[in-house]
């Protein structure tokens, strides 16, 4: 039976995360995530996947034109880069226990580092 709440995956990149382009035409760049569409799967990655943006005249751009834009890439493509070994990982997530209860984490699988403090 298929869920009702809670229907939204959990994503293995969150915002302001460092990640490496894994596959399509900007594989093997770098960039911070600036926003993340958690509905649609995508993310919008600092300097990749730029597009052509057409704009018309408007009182902060006088002059109008075309503008080069990020465009959302797929988190399919992207892989999180652990900050301490600066090489690309896998994520998993495991449960850390604290005084106030526990909280989920997430932990490059490579070195074994928790990425979120």
């Amino acid at each position: 039976m298929p869920r009702k709440y809670n229907t939204q995956k959990k994503l293995h990149v969150k915002k302001g995360d460092q990640v490496l382009v894994i596959a399509g035409n900007d594989k093997g760049q770098r960039g911070r995530v600036l926003m993340v569409y958690p509905k649609r799967e995508r993310v919008l990655v600092e300097g990749i996947n730029m597009r052509t943006h057409h704009e018309k005249p408007s009182q902060e751009n006088p002059q109008g034109g075309r503008l080069k834009r990020e465009a959302p890439v797929h988190i399919s493509n992207l892989m999180v880069i652990d900050p301490t070994t600066d090489e690309p990982s896998r994520i998993g997530r495991k449960r850390i226990e604290e005084e106030g209860g526990g909280r989920w984490v997430r932990y490059a699988k490579v070195s074994g580092e928790i990425i979120d403090k």
